[in-house]
């Protein structure tokens, strides 16, 4: 099976505890090598400038840039300082807006960083699939005089959409509600599975049930990418078993998976053992509820 990602590859850098790492990132890069681990094939729409020296990275764990790829700008570049699951998020440069290519894959993960994704090229990519997981948070994101990021409130189209990956602030920014009112309102708009992470725990509403999975508390390190594991893995075991429980079972087991190795940047990303192992203790876990 193949999945297409439509998103930026990212140069970030990341400060944790007084020293910087910079490392690839960006949705393309983490969701792209956790669908490989899962024996997915995966094609990247996607944009990176002369100064991404990470494609031989890439490449290594089975991921390959196309041609289309290449820009003469700048890759987008941020700098992270993370503390505990708090991160702070600078924009320090932007590369071009990705242009919709079609291709016989069975599934579409769009999950902008920063205006990289247009309103029309989302609606190409509606027309054109059967699976479309939205993570909406490049769509939300604005960035100040400093270069900071922050989120305002955005009206989208999410009609047709099988699954949206938000968190407590980006379900407030699209629908104006909290929690469960919030969710409700999502699927309203047109999504199949709203999956809402609030740190360690996590609920999915499909049709009129709610479930919910909690990670166990543990050393936080480095979040970056967990979010994009955490898609990937929903996506790929959505797509090979059609079992909305199993998948939710499986994202969370990945996000678990890769905070559990405490690794910074990409070194995070589980094998699919790994996930497999922890999706099925959580499945024996979930808690349901009736909407």
């Amino acid at each position: 099976m193949k999945l297409a990602i439509l998103s930026h590859c990212t140069v970030d850098e990341i400060s944790r505890n007084g020293q910087v790492v910079e490392t690839p990132g960006g949705p393309a890069a983490y969701c792209g090598i956790t669908a490989k681990n899962m024996k997915f094939g995966v094609e990247l729409q996607t944009r990176i400038g002369p100064d991404f020296k990470f494609k031989q990275d890439l490449e290594v764990k089975g991921l390959f840039l196309p041609q289309s790829a290449l820009s003469n700008n700048p890759t987008t570049r941020f700098s992270l300082s993370v503390l505990g699951t708090e991160r702070e998020l600078h924009l320090k440069a932007k590369c071009d807006q990705i242009e919709f290519s079609n291709s016989d894959v069975d599934g579409f993960i769009v999950s902008p960083v920063f205006d990289e994704v247009s309103e029309e090229t989302l609606d190409q990519v509606r027309e054109n699939s059967d699976f479309f997981l939205l993570d909406p948070q490049g769509f939300l994101r604005r960035v100040d005089s400093n270069g900071k990021i922050y989120l305002e409130k955005t009206l989208l189209d999410l009609s047709k959409i099988t699954a949206i990956k938000t968190d407590p602030d980006e379900a407030f920014y699209l629908t104006g509600l909290k929690e469960k009112e919030a969710m409700l309102a999502l699927q309203k708009k047109g999504v199949k599975h709203v999956l809402y992470t609030n740190k360690q725990d996590i609920t999915m509403l499909v049709k009129d049930r709610l479930y919910n999975l909690h990670i166990p508390n543990m050393e936080i390190r480095d979040t970056t990418g967990v979010g994009d594991i955490f898609c990937a893995a929903f996506a790929c075991s959505y797509l090979k078993e059609k079992d909305s429980l199993w998948a939710i079972c499986f994202a969370v087991g990945a996000a678990q998976a890769a905070l559990e190795t405490k690794a910074t940047g990409m070194a995070k990303i589980p094998n699919s053992g790994s996930i497999q192992q922890t999706a099925a203790y959580l499945y024996n876990l979930v808690k349901f509820s009736q909407v």
